[in-house]
């Protein structure tokens, strides 16, 4: 009894520890963000500002075209999130829902293309999609979504194989197609991880800088990760301005991940990938 409460205790100091490491970045960018410009980068660290420097906020939402940059990343991450969800489920049921032969061949390929860097197929990507005259358009952040991704497929195709066979297999016998099976059957039944991989899908589409840094000329479609980066000039930075629209830009993500954390846990415990 007593090892299993000093167990207890060193995991919970462990997990507090660990805590502190991740949330401290985040406390400097809120605290920076209403900062004084001379109290920005003194050392050691001022983690409580006098005074406080509101401004900070209406400088930086005005300096770029807040609003602008918000509808155009959100439209990437909608496409994103539904091209994602829809693909990856239909190529997972595939691979874990069909006996047909080479499937788990065609898995392990698959599973083994996460081992690729993505700089290693920049340049021909970037290629292929200059040649179909994408450039400069929202195609190349989004049309990759509809293609499925091997994460994303792994993840689903393991919370599948979790779904007792005798469902489809009764369904099977009653004459209902396979589309029928994967859309009546399997989709309802997998909703924790179709919502753990579409928030996957849109922390990476609204955190993505390099792919709108490399397709997007035209400011006007830029994105907010694009606009954070306007704040850096040839002599320096508009650190607080920045520090202040990045506080705003990261608050949806937390908010997003408060309202679904008990179906985002859910949905990885149950595809096997438990912490």
């Amino acid at each position: 009894m007593r090892k299993t409460v000093f167990q207890q205790l060193i995991s919970y100091l462990l997990l507090i520890a660990l805590s502190i490491v991740f949330i401290v970045p985040f406390v400097w960018l809120v605290t920076t963000s209403v900062k004084p410009d001379d109290q920005i980068l003194h050392y050691p660290p001022i983690w409580i500002p006098h005074p406080f420097n509101w401004r900070n906020y209406a400088d930086g939402l005005t300096a770029i075209p807040f609003a602008l940059y918000l509808r155009n990343t959100l439209l990437i991450c909608a496409a994103v999130v539904a091209g994602t969800v829809l693909s990856c489920s239909m190529v997972a049921y595939g691979l874990s829902r069909i006996p047909w032969k080479g499937r788990d061949v065609l898995f392990y390929a698959l599973v083994g293309t996460m081992l690729l860097p993505p700089q290693v197929t920049m340049v021909p990507v970037f290629s292929i999609f200059k040649n179909l005259g994408w450039l400069d358009t929202y195609l190349p952040l989004t049309f990759p979504a509809f293609l499925g991704g091997a994460f994303s497929v792994f993840l689903l195709r393991q919370f599948f194989r979790s779904i007792p066979n005798e469902l489809t297999e009764a369904a099977r016998m009653d004459g209902t197609t396979e589309f029928d099976n994967y859309w009546r059957i399997i989709l309802p039944l997998a909703k924790p991880a179709l919502w753990t991989v579409g928030l996957f899908a849109f922390i990476g589409a609204w955190n993505d800088y390099l792919g709108p840094l490399i397709y997007l000329f035209d400011d006007r479609k830029y994105t907010l990760s694009l606009g954070l980066a306007m704040f850096r000039t040839q002599y320096g930075a508009e650190w607080g301005q920045m520090m202040a629209v990045s506080t705003v830009v990261t608050v949806p993500l937390v908010i997003l991940f408060f309202f679904t954390q008990r179906t985002f846990v859910q949905g990885i415990t149950m595809t096997g990938i438990k912490g």
